[in-house]
Protein backbone atom coordinates (compact mmCIF):
# COMPACT_ATOMS: atom_id res chain seq x y z
CA UNK A 1 0.00 0.00 0.00
CA UNK A 2 1.37 3.36 -1.05
CA UNK A 3 0.58 6.72 0.55
CA UNK A 4 -0.54 7.84 -2.92
CA UNK A 5 -3.29 5.23 -3.23
CA UNK A 6 -6.72 6.85 -2.82
CA UNK A 7 -9.44 5.00 -0.93
CA UNK A 8 -12.25 7.45 -1.76
CA UNK A 9 -12.46 10.65 -3.82
CA UNK A 10 -15.26 13.20 -3.34
CA UNK A 11 -15.57 15.90 -6.01
CA UNK A 12 -17.58 19.10 -5.78
CA UNK A 13 -17.24 21.13 -8.96
CA UNK A 14 -18.01 24.33 -7.02
CA UNK A 15 -15.93 23.63 -3.87
CA UNK A 16 -13.03 21.25 -4.51
CA UNK A 17 -11.79 17.71 -4.03
CA UNK A 18 -11.41 15.60 -0.90
CA UNK A 19 -9.35 12.43 -0.98
CA UNK A 20 -9.31 9.76 1.71
CA UNK A 21 -6.07 7.83 1.31
CA UNK A 22 -5.60 4.11 1.96
CA UNK A 23 -3.05 4.90 4.68
CA UNK A 24 -5.79 6.67 6.69
CA UNK A 25 -4.84 10.25 5.78
CA UNK A 26 -7.42 12.69 4.36
CA UNK A 27 -6.71 15.69 2.10
CA UNK A 28 -9.06 18.51 1.13
CA UNK A 29 -8.25 20.81 -1.78
CA UNK A 30 -10.18 24.04 -2.38
CA UNK A 31 -10.73 25.12 -5.99
CA UNK A 32 -8.33 28.07 -5.88
CA UNK A 33 -5.61 25.94 -4.29
CA UNK A 34 -5.99 23.28 -6.99
CA UNK A 35 -5.89 25.85 -9.78
CA UNK A 36 -2.79 27.50 -8.27
CA UNK A 37 -1.07 24.11 -8.05
CA UNK A 38 -1.83 23.00 -11.61
CA UNK A 39 0.96 20.61 -12.66
CA UNK A 40 0.80 21.28 -16.42
CA UNK A 41 3.84 22.45 -18.36
CA UNK A 42 2.41 25.93 -18.96
CA UNK A 43 1.63 26.56 -15.29
CA UNK A 44 4.94 25.15 -14.02
CA UNK A 45 7.11 26.72 -16.71
CA UNK A 46 8.38 23.35 -17.93
CA UNK A 47 8.72 24.61 -21.51
CA UNK A 48 11.30 27.18 -20.47
CA UNK A 49 8.69 29.90 -20.24
CA UNK A 50 7.77 31.71 -17.02
CA UNK A 51 5.19 29.77 -14.96
CA UNK A 52 1.66 31.12 -15.14
CA UNK A 53 -1.68 30.29 -13.57
CA UNK A 54 -3.44 33.42 -14.77
CA UNK A 55 -6.32 32.82 -17.17
CA UNK A 56 -6.43 34.69 -20.44
CA UNK A 57 -7.49 38.27 -19.85
CA UNK A 58 -11.08 39.18 -20.52
CA UNK A 59 -12.30 42.43 -22.10
CA UNK A 60 -14.84 42.52 -19.24
CA UNK A 61 -12.41 43.12 -16.38
CA UNK A 62 -15.17 44.16 -13.97
CA UNK A 63 -16.75 40.73 -14.13
CA UNK A 64 -14.83 37.70 -13.05
CA UNK A 65 -16.84 34.48 -12.82
CA UNK A 66 -16.34 32.30 -9.76
CA UNK A 67 -13.81 29.55 -10.32
CA UNK A 68 -15.45 26.19 -11.08
CA UNK A 69 -14.56 22.82 -12.46
CA UNK A 70 -16.59 22.21 -15.61
CA UNK A 71 -15.52 18.58 -15.92
CA UNK A 72 -13.38 16.09 -14.04
CA UNK A 73 -12.24 12.84 -15.59
CA UNK A 74 -10.12 9.90 -14.57
CA UNK A 75 -6.77 9.44 -16.33
CA UNK A 76 -5.87 5.78 -16.11
CA UNK A 77 -5.58 4.61 -12.53
CA UNK A 78 -3.15 7.33 -11.52
CA UNK A 79 -4.61 10.80 -12.06
CA UNK A 80 -7.48 13.22 -12.57
CA UNK A 81 -7.79 15.81 -15.35
CA UNK A 82 -9.72 18.97 -14.53
CA UNK A 83 -11.40 21.27 -17.05
CA UNK A 84 -11.68 24.74 -15.51
CA UNK A 85 -14.19 27.44 -16.40
CA UNK A 86 -11.27 29.80 -17.12
CA UNK A 87 -10.53 27.75 -20.25
CA UNK A 88 -7.66 25.74 -18.79
CA UNK A 89 -7.76 21.96 -19.21
CA UNK A 90 -4.23 20.61 -19.67
CA UNK A 91 -3.37 19.82 -16.05
CA UNK A 92 -3.22 16.14 -15.15
CA UNK A 93 -3.23 15.89 -11.36
CA UNK A 94 -1.59 12.58 -10.45
CA UNK A 95 -2.43 11.07 -7.08
CA UNK A 96 1.26 11.51 -6.24
CA UNK A 97 0.90 15.25 -7.02
CA UNK A 98 -2.24 15.51 -4.86
CA UNK A 99 -0.42 13.91 -1.94
CA UNK A 100 2.66 16.11 -2.44
CA UNK A 101 0.57 19.32 -2.36
CA UNK A 102 -1.68 18.27 0.56
CA UNK A 103 -2.40 21.53 2.41
CA UNK A 104 -3.16 20.02 5.84
CA UNK A 105 -1.13 21.05 8.91
CA UNK A 106 0.49 17.64 9.26
CA UNK A 107 1.78 17.61 5.66
CA UNK A 108 2.78 21.30 5.77
CA UNK A 109 4.82 20.52 8.89
CA UNK A 110 6.57 17.65 7.12
CA UNK A 111 7.39 19.87 4.14
CA UNK A 112 8.74 22.57 6.46
CA UNK A 113 11.00 20.15 8.32
CA UNK A 114 12.30 18.70 5.02
CA UNK A 115 13.40 22.13 3.76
Amino acid sequence: MSSTDPEHIAISKSKGITIDWKDGHSSSFALGYLREHCPCATCTGAHGTPPTTKPASSPFQMYKPALKMLDVESVGNYAIRIVWNDGHSTGIYSFEHFRRICPCEQCAGQKGSAA
